[in-house]
């Protein structure tokens, strides 16, 4: 069975989210941008429900700075989109949290695959989601990923 979390920092610890955009709205000039949320998504397989839980709060997340959920909350209108790495392109992310899982379970190593969600709010043409995509998207390493399970 394969299990799914997202992770999102507390808005009050969001850094990486704020910074990027910025990044977006000075880079790009894309001024209709009005807020971005990130998450960090894992899926998990080849552990036991009660593993899983556990690495949720102790591996995936940290309580005091983050909120998982088991489906990305609802956000209206907004783009949602996620990237993840090309197969055969290393991902420490989610290499990092199968050896943790590992580690701590006693198991062989799970299969976890890792994913980063963006969601982007405001008034955005197709030209700016577009330009989003490409500045985000390192097609080199990355592509879109497919926000289903």
């Amino acid at each position: 069975m394969i299990y799914r979390v997202y992770v999102e920092k507390k808005p009050a610890l969001a850094n990486e989210a704020r910074s990027l955009l910025n990044d977006i709205k000075l880079s790009l000039n894309i001024t209709n941008l009005e807020n971005v949320r990130l998450f960090n998504r894992y899926d998990v397989e080849n552990v036991d429900k009660d593993i899983f839980d556990y690495s949720v709060k102790y591996i995936f997340s940290e309580p005091q700075l983050d909120i998982a959920y088991s489906v990305l909350p609802d956000m209206n209108s907004a783009t949602v989109f996620g990237v993840e790495y090309l197969p055969g392109q290393f991902d420490q992310r989610a290499d990092s949290a199968a050896q943790c899982i590992q580690f701590v379970s006693q198991i062989d190593k799970p299969l976890v695959k890792s994913a980063k969600i963006y969601a982007l709010f405001g008034n955005l043409s197709e030209n700016d989601i577009s330009s989003i995509k490409k500045y985000l998207i390192n097609p080199v390493d990355s592509r879109e990923a497919d926000l289903e399970l």
